[in-house]
């Protein structure tokens, strides 16, 4: 399967006639980048998905950031309740049909009932993690430790951004890494693909400041690039999200 050209993914943007299920805020986004060999990453993924590569390179990002007012549509946000705390750890690919979008690794959360229906209904990899994050004069202090790792083992992630957003151009390598508007999971039980997308508006691309990092998350995962240092680092300003339902990818169309 050739890769997407930059008119597909531009289309990605496009909302779906359909109704939206969810609804949220994404705040705060750190986004640590590491290339890597594609041939790791494919070994890695489900049938149905191929690695997305820009110039040549495979990419892991590892995105700490604040969920806030996630509600189901039609719903209000509940006080205390819709605010929580989120860590990734992705990948690019693409699936047969040539639809770009994010493969998860792993998804640690804070709050308990999230990581619950986000499981059962989404069939993500999500992990249950105590989780901390404070921000004041634009530096967020993030902090994060998986349930049943050693009280040592924690992460952290302090970040700055003391510049305003812009929109990444089509065909660079920023809008290869953060325009994203589908997920992938995989349902191991019943072998079976699913695929769903967000939309938002196009991030606005912050410069960062990293005065702090972790990879732990990429060496649980089995990737040994997180080694070194990430080979892209940038903030991003703000994004209110419509999430839609989980469709099956049916092979070739």
């Amino acid at each position: 399967m050739t890769a997407p050209n930059v008119e597909q993914r531009l289309a990605e943007r496009m909302r779906p006639a359909e109704r939206v299920v969810m609804r949220q805020q994404w705040a705060h986004l750190l986004f640590l980048h590491w290339q890597c060999d594609p041939a790791e990453i494919q070994r890695t993924l489900p049938p149905g998905l191929t690695v997305d590569v820009h110039e040549g390179h495979a990419w892991l990002g590892v995105v700490p950031f604040f969920m806030n007012r996630v509600r189901p549509a039609g719903l209000p946000a509940v006080p205390g309740f819709s605010d929580f705390l989120e860590l990734n750890l992705r990948t690019y690919v693409h699936d047969e049909q040539g639809r770009p979008g994010v493969w998860f690794y792993s998804l640690d959360c804070n709050r308990w009932l999230a990581v619950k229906v986000a499981r059962t209904g989404f069939h993500l990899p999500y992990e249950h993690a105590a989780m901390t994050a404070h921000e004041q004069d634009n530096t967020v202090d993030f902090r994060a430790r998986r349930r049943g790792q050693p009280a040592a083992g924690g992460w952290r992630y302090v970040y700055r951004t003391d510049a305003a957003g812009r929109v990444v151009a089509p065909g660079s390598r920023e809008f290869f890494l953060l325009e994203r508007y589908r997920l992938f999971a995989f349902d191991a039980r019943r072998r079976r693909l699913w695929s769903g997308q967000v939309v938002h508006p196009p991030y606005r691309m912050q410069p960062a400041t990293v005065e702090r990092w972790d990879a732990t998350v990429l060496r649980l995962a089995g990737f040994g690039c997180g080694s070194r240092g990430p080979d892209h680092v940038c903030a991003a300003e703000p994004v209110d999200v419509d999430i839609y339902p989980l469709r099956p990818v049916t092979a070739g169309g």
